[in-house]
């Protein structure tokens, strides 16, 4: 593919493309195209002369543009056929009854040349295999032997106009490479069209839109940033430990109420010690009750304290300081949120728990 002659489409100098892709090599420029229309519109300014130079007809074939060019590059069938015939070559309709008759199989034609409005394109036999040289291909395009016949009807389908290229075209390099060796082509060129609209697709700017999406749905599965992820670690752990809590801290309010209960009870006897006999305290229940509350208060707040160091490492919960009787007697009723209050009554009431019990060892 790389002997193969092909220039790309500049502004609108098809058939400039066209004809040095048909003879495989930059015999045309656009001034020597140019010069051939300048010499094609003067022959026809004289042949419009020789019916007087004051006819109607003659001013107005002077007012009007060339059609053989314009200021955009384009050229005429006029013109392509005036430059092939310095070559030797000339140029018949396809699809003429006149070629027609002849019956000819298009795979043993050598090239084609095609037009749909302005522009202009060559089909090309290049060894043993055909190839389109459309110059809005970025490269060559293979055409198989089964496949051609239906390309040119299908062009002539779409309001092509295909013109066979009769004589013998000049000897190329890739012409005599190719009738050594065939060649593959795996894939299809692409349009000039297509690969800038792909160029430019991967210079623009992502948006934020587009990059937040690729950062919670990257290709590796993980959703969550490394700090979410911790702290959903933490939270889960937070949960588990208060999961954990629930049963020791129902044990706690009940040992609290009782607790309450034996203090209301120790201060009704001392008020009136006299006219209320006290019971005596030899009793192995009330024991094991007074033992078994202390172990819960040691494991209830060696638990609290683990918590508290928990909660001090993951900073997701604010310090609750513990009040004692004394803070609460300080500041009575102040700025205290209700948790604080119940933990200060807890204090309050294990202290009365430790009075009575230091009471009883002594009794």
């Amino acid at each position: 593919m790389e002997s193969i002659f092909h220039e790309r489409q500049e502004g609108s100098l098809c058939a400039q493309h066209c004809l040095n892709n048909l003879l495989q090599g930059e015999y045309f420029s656009p001034v020597e195209l140019s010069s051939i229309a300048q010499q094609l519109d003067e022959e026809e300014r004289m042949r419009m002369a020789e019916g007087g130079v004051s006819s109607e007809e003659y001013r107005t074939f002077l007012q009007q543009p060339s059609v053989n060019m314009d200021d955009s590059g384009f050229f005429s069938i006029q013109v392509i056929s005036n430059a092939l015939k310095v070559w030797g070559l000339e140029l018949v309709l396809f699809n003429s009854p006149e070629y027609q008759r002849l019956g000819i199989d298009p795979i043993n034609e050598k090239s084609f040349i095609c037009n749909y409005k302005e522009h202009w394109f060559t089909v090309r036999k290049l060894g043993k295999q055909w190839f389109n040289l459309n110059s809005l291909l970025m490269g060559p395009e293979l055409i198989s032997d089964t496949y051609l016949a239906l390309f040119l009807a299908q062009l002539q389908q779409e309001g092509y106009s295909i013109f066979v290229v009769k004589g013998d075209l000049p000897d190329c390099e890739a012409d005599q490479l190719l009738q050594m060796i065939r060649v593959q082509q795996i894939q299809r060129p692409k349009l000039i069209g297509e690969e800038t609209a792909q160029s430019r697709d991967q210079r623009l700017p992502r948006s934020d839109m587009d990059q937040a999406i690729d950062v919670n749905h990257p290709f590796d599965g993980t959703g969550m940033l490394d700090e979410d992820e911790e702290n959903f670690q933490k939270a889960l752990a937070l949960s588990r430990q208060e999961m954990d809590m629930e049963d020791e801290e129902a044990d706690l309010r009940r040992a609290i109420q009782l607790s309450m209960q034996g203090s209301r009870r120790s201060e009704s006897s001392g008020s009136s010690p006299q006219n209320v006999p006290q019971l005596p305290h030899t009793s192995q229940t009330d024991s094991l009750s007074s033992e078994e509350l202390r172990r819960r208060r040691q494991a209830y707040f060696e638990k609290q304290q683990q918590q508290q160091q928990q909660q001090d490492r993951t900073q997701n919960l604010h310090n609750k300081p513990t009040l004692s009787s004394s803070t609460l007697e300080a500041d009575p009723g102040g700025d205290m949120s209700e948790e604080d209050m119940l933990q200060a009554a807890m204090n309050m009431s294990l202290e009365s728990v430790r009075n009575n019990l230091s009471t009883e060892e002594e009794k």
